[in-house]
């Protein structure tokens, strides 16, 4: 057995990975959690430069490098089981169609009655349309992931540049006055109903036709490039390839933070904010992704990324915890906090959240097969009762 797969045939840098994922998806979400993220000039938004600071460090370090990384491990997931379910002598379509149809149901109840900003609904959506990829060979996924992702985004780089031209160079702001003040009023305020009136409101305007084209050469390509590299087995043979690795996560990082920090040294228009995070955002994704391989192949590190490991096998249970808990401290119908949080005040609660979820998913998973929503989902797609408590007959 490899030395990143000692939890029980489990591939724990992947675990890792997820549960790493967690925490920058977190701190991205917490912003839309307790304000009109979407609709405001973050850069002026909040006053001090502490806030500034802390909106600064997330935009470059964190924003659009955690989501990419989620999504290559969707697709490298989704190799994995398939070898496992054909080697069980198994037929794989109609149980991953169970599998991404509860997580569509799933991504429906979250969008829909929790929070607006949900992905598990892009997954499932553009898993259906890479089943018909999945048994491309590891070159050919990995080819024409890249093209499919390159190409496109490039071309849209290029038309916002000459859009950006032709508007004079004007700095891009986001910011919607009466947008902003409309979804304050009513996350501060409104019944729960015109919450959910709210909530399907923003969810249809990024998740239209228009969002489902842009989830197809973004999310859709990533996980072809995930699903390659599970099938060249990476991180199954970091020992055989540490150099290597080691090399192509110093590049990715470097370049992934020249990309990310040009709107700050060059001029912030349409086109450098979208390249920082098209292509910035999933250059630093890889590069997490191959140092916490790295790291994963020193035994030291094992009891330091333990709880990691823990929290990214319950990741689906801590991600919709995430929004659960956050939301009821924020919007109307919970503690009412919602635009009344700074980003740093959020930033730090975020993080204690999130500390929280590591203590206690390291005693879960010592005490608990699956987290209780992994459980249902793993059910479900076996069509057969899973174990769930250790120890238990």
């Amino acid at each position: 057995m490899e030395i990143n797969e000692r939890a029980s045939g489990r591939i724990v840098s992947i675990d890792r990975m997820r549960g790493f994922s967690l925490l920058g998806i977190f701190l991205v979400n917490m912003i839309s959690f307790h304000s009109p993220y979407f609709y405001i000039d973050p850069e002026t938004w909040w006053d001090g430069n502490i806030n500034l600071f802390t909106y600064r460090i997330i935009d470059v370090l964190i924003q659009a490098s955690f989501y990419p990384l989620f999504a290559m491990l969707f697709g490298y997931g989704l190799v994995i089981l398939r070898e496992r379910i054909l080697d069980k002598g198994l037929k794989f379509t109609p149980l991953a169609f169970r599998r991404l149809s509860l997580l569509l149901l799933i991504g429906c109840i979250h969008a829909f009655f929790i929070w607006e900003g949900d992905i598990l609904i892009t997954y499932a959506v553009c898993g259906f349309v890479f089943l018909l990829f999945l048994k491309w060979s590891a070159k050919r996924l990995m080819i024409a992931g890249l093209i499919i992702y390159i190409v496109p985004n490039v071309l849209l780089v290029l038309m916002l540049g000459a859009a950006s031209a032709v508007e004079g160079g004007a700095e891009f702001s986001m910011y919607d006055e009466q947008t902003a003040a409309q979804a304050l009023a009513v996350y501060q305020t409104g019944s729960f109903t015109e919450v959910t009136e709210q909530r399907m409101t923003e969810w249809y305007e990024n998740n239209n036709l228009m969002g489902f084209f842009f989830y197809l050469i973004t999310i859709l390509p990533l996980f072809m490039i995930g699903a390659s590299a599970a099938k060249m087995r990476l991180f199954e043979q970091v020992h055989r390839n540490k150099k290597k690795i080691g090399t192509a996560a110093a590049i990715l990082a470097s370049l992934g933070l020249l990309i990310k920090t040009v709107p700050y040294f060059y001029e912030k228009t349409l086109m450098t904010d979208y390249a920082q995070d098209i292509f910035g955002g999933v250059m630093l994704a890889m590069a997490y992704a191959l140092i916490i391989a790295l790291l994963s192949e020193n035994r030291k590190m094992d009891r330091i990324l333990y709880p990691l490991e823990a929290a990214g096998r319950l990741s689906i249970s801590n991600y919709l915890f995430q929004s659960i808990f956050s939301t009821m401290i924020f919007y109307s119908y919970g503690l009412g906090y919602y635009g009344n949080v700074s980003i740093f005040a959020g930033t730090l609660l975020a993080l204690a959240i999130y500390a929280s979820q590591l203590a206690v998913s390291s005693w879960w998973v010592k005490r608990f097969y699956y987290g209780p929503v992994e459980w249902l989902w793993r059910s479900c797609t076996y069509l057969k009762k899973q174990r769930f408590k250790k120890g238990a007959a």
